[in-house]
């Protein structure tokens, strides 16, 4: 297939291009560098399968030649108020991903009668009442709180694919995904995995907030391409979860970190100061995914985070 990737310079979508490529197919990498790193994709240059263009999603999009496929994975994603790239500091350029570049991502597939992936989020379910979370919950969000920039970008943009499939007809697919972690991550991307490695890195106290109990169910960048290529390649239009069901406390966490790492500089327990519509609990329900996919995570916590460690440690300069 000739894929268009948009995003493709972000955490996902740059392993993403890299699935694809080893798959056997081509791809068109399109990015405008707001959140997305050029390094992603430094080790594809001279490939013959892949090309990039530099564009802003929310404008009109063309693309020469024919294309089987679109996944469009352009949005910021960082919670991280502290950082530029995070979704907090770019509030009009998150809802302008989600709606005109759905929109135009959409029209590209249509025009093209192609295959139409969506990357959906967890967020969707905001603080959830449901636990865990299946496909059939339709959240817990506060339109207008803070991270509303992000989840209802994301829950406009599926309500959009799947107008598009039932009006056009458009073969269309949405993947909700849950916390994931793994090299080419931004070390200041603000989520707990890049924190506490980066701390630990650095031989600093890992900060958990309140008694720790909060949850994430953390899922290997690898696992989850995995899954987001099997639904690509399927033919399902419903939403499905891809994320790791094995739920971990934060504290269970942290302490993980610090054996993994040697690091000997213990927590610093902080006051619980929650942002609003922040997540407790996160797990997914992955019986979809397991039934229409046949995919589930292989790759466990421990074997993951030594994985990742070695990209950190470059990105800190320490090796």
């Amino acid at each position: 297939m000739r894929v268009l990737i948009t995003g493709a310079a972000g955490f996902l979508g740059s392993h993403l291009s890299d699935r694809l490529l080893a798959e056997g197919h081509e791809v068109i990498g399109m990015d405008n560098f707001i959140t997305g790193n050029p390094q992603n994709l430094a080790h594809l240059a001279g490939n013959p399968k892949f090309s990039f263009i530099r564009h802003d999603v929310s404008n009109y999009i063309f693309v020469p030649g024919r294309i089987d496929a679109v996944m469009h994975f352009a949005s910021p994603a960082s919670p991280n108020k502290d950082s530029p790239r995070g979704y907090v500091n770019l509030p009009i350029q998150t809802m302008k991903a989600g709606a005109l570049g759905t929109h135009n991502t959409l029209g590209v597939a249509r025009a093209h009668n192609a295959r139409y992936l969506l990357a959906s989020t967890s967020e969707i379910y905001g603080d959830p009442l449901e636990h865990p979370q299946t496909e059939s919950y339709w959240g817990h969000v506060n339109p207008i709180g803070e991270r509303s920039v992000y989840d209802e970008a994301k829950r406009f943009a599926e309500a959009l694919t799947m107008a598009y499939h039932r009006f056009h007809g458009l073969n269309t697919a949405i993947v909700r995904i849950f916390n994931t972690y793994g090299p080419r991550m931004h070390i200041d991307d603000g989520r707990v995995v890049p924190n506490f490695l980066k701390q630990a890195l650095q031989r600093e106290p890992l900060t958990v907030y309140g008694d720790g109990s909060q949850t994430r169910s953390f899922c290997y960048v690898s696992d989850l391409v995995d899954g987001i290529y099997r639904l690509l390649m399927s033919g399902e239009h419903d939403p499905v979860n891809i994320g790791n069901p094995v739920e971990t406390s934060i504290l269970e966490f942290a302490e993980a970190i610090n054996k993994l790492t040697a690091n000997p500089a213990g927590l610093e327990y902080r006051t619980l100061s929650r942002t609003e519509g922040d997540p407790q609990r996160r797990r997914p329900d992955n019986t979809r995914a397991r039934t229409v996919l046949d995919w589930e995570p292989k790759v466990q916590l421990d074997e993951g985070l030594r994985r990742t460690l070695p990209y950190f440690r470059q990105q800190l300069g320490l090796e």
